[in-house]
């Protein structure tokens, strides 16, 4: 896509000068401030979920600048993300700041579900959160493999509203409190079949799916050793960025 837009020079550049394979000071100490993130998972077929989470500053841990992790809180019971996981150890995060600085971080890597007793022992540094629905049943340890910048050209400046008007009901099952059923989907239940997921292309998945983590990696070092060879004459200009 980058030679059929014209956009290679750019794009190395950017990798150049912008995309680690760990976290910097300047972006463990972004992690660190962040109440929520947005995050992406697929299934061994290669099939995509996006969804957020959120909690206190530092919910999402920097251990080290390789490694983070994030605990799981109660919630809906569907468990899309780390059934995902299970399938399919990589994943995407990404963090805005919408009220600061208006810059936000993506961080790839490839991720492992850690009881919180086993995570606990390992980690005894790691705090109890007395609210009760923000304790973890899970943690998610992600071994972080690429972080970059996102832009802050098309990022809205946001305004936190005060504590009393975004009380937040942590854990609970009150139907109004989550929102009750704000898209109606729920009153049409009875006039419409149960939903079935559609059947999907190549039930075994991709051809490296058997292979899990490694499979993935090799396909994606042959695609790189591709645009590289193709692209070897090429010399960008300098590039200057927010995390450096």
């Amino acid at each position: 896509m980058q030679r059929a837009l014209g956009t290679t020079a750019r794009a190395d550049r950017f990798y150049r000068e912008q995309v680690l394979d760990r976290l910097n000071d300047r972006m463990r100490e972004f992690v660190g401030r962040q109440e929520m993130f947005f995050l992406a998972t697929a299934d061994r077929h290669g099939e995509c979920d996006s969804s957020f989470r959120a909690g206190p500053p530092g919910f999402l841990r920097v251990l080290d600048d390789r490694t983070l992790v994030y605990p799981e809180y109660r919630g809906n019971g569907v468990h899309a993300s780390l059934g995902n996981i299970e399938e399919n150890p990589h994943l995407g995060i990404m963090l805005i700041d919408f009220l600061r600085d208006r810059i936000g971080l993506h961080v790839n890597g490839r991720a492992r579900i850690v009881p919180d007793a086993e995570m606990r022992a390992a980690r005894p540094e790691l705090p109890a959160d007395p609210v009760p629905g923000r304790r973890a049943r899970v943690w998610v340890e992600v071994t972080v493999e690429e972080a970059y910048i996102h832009c802050a050209k098309h990022i809205p400046h946001l305004r936190k509203v005060p504590a009393q008007d975004r009380a937040q009901a942590w854990g609970t099952d009150d139907v109004k409190r989550k929102g009750g059923d704000f898209f109606g989907a729920a009153a049409e239940a009875g006039s419409r079949p149960p939903y079935t997921r559609p059947p999907r292309e190549g039930a075994d998945g991709p051809p490296w799916a058997g292979e899990g983590a490694a499979g993935w990696r090799r396909v994606a070092e042959q695609a790189l050793a591709e645009a590289r060879r193709r692209d070897a004459g090429s010399r960008p200009a300098p590039y200057g960025g927010w995390f450096r």
